[in-house]
């Protein structure tokens, strides 16, 4: 039988990846995107929806699929603000993860971050920690957690600081080994062949895949 899933962010630098990966794979017959804007594909297997991501409830009918991936992410500059920042990297994908769980899902992938902890001193990771936090209390069979260090690929938008990032971090990359591996940068298409690749394990739990554990799974 052929799974279906819905895939969070499917514009977004790992989201565009993982759209295509899913929409190839023969195990699965249906992917379900949730946007603000559609998005210029089409594809038999392909559902988008055009949703208000501030009242999830309506679309509560569209998440009973058998597996959820969210690359929901953005930044304090593009968000505008930490509270709107807050809102798409924690607020969102919890309360998806709460209809989802609600209507059977069993599996729910999500990446956050390299460092994410919900008691740190940095406003970025604190927020990745405790969405992770949030949905580990949750009732699903597996939860798949990606902690990417810098993504690379070609972004839509121009960030310049993560361009510099990208660049010291090719610089500093002979150094970045044993411990320190974790830190180098990471394709996005990697962590999104990642995610699929992992979810047709069926695993059990929950799985936390730091940066330099990603392109081994």
């Amino acid at each position: 039988m052929l799974k279906s899933a819905l895939l969070l962010g499917a514009s977004g630098l790992v989201g565009r990846h993982c759209l295509h990966l899913l929409l190839e794979d023969q195990t699965y017959g249906k992917v379900i995107t949730f946007v603000r804007t559609p998005i210029n594909l089409q594809h038999p297997k392909l559902e988008q929806h055009i949703v208000d991501f501030d009242h999830l409830d309506k679309y509560a009918h569209l998440t009973k699929v058998n597996e959820v991936f969210c690359c929901l992410g953005t930044t304090i500059k593009k968000a505008g603000s930490q509270e709107a920042f807050r809102k798409v990297d924690f607020t969102y994908p919890v309360e998806i993860a709460k209809i989802a769980a609600q209507n059977g899902v069993e599996q729910f992938s999500i990446i956050t971050a390299l460092g994410a902890n919900p008691k740190s001193s940095v406003f970025y990771n604190r927020v990745k920690g405790k969405v992770e936090e949030a949905i580990a209390k949750l009732s699903f069979k597996t939860i798949n957690i990606f902690r990417p260090s810098l993504l690379l690929g070609k972004r839509e938008e121009r960030r310049i600081r993560e361009k510099i990032g990208e660049l010291l971090l090719h610089g500093l990359k002979p150094f970045l080994v044993g411990p320190l591996r974790k830190y180098r940068a990471i394709e996005a298409s990697v962590v999104a062949a990642a995610m699929v690749q992992v979810a047709r394990k069926n695993l059990q739990g929950i799985k936390i895949f730091e940066s330099d554990q990603i392109p081994q799974v």
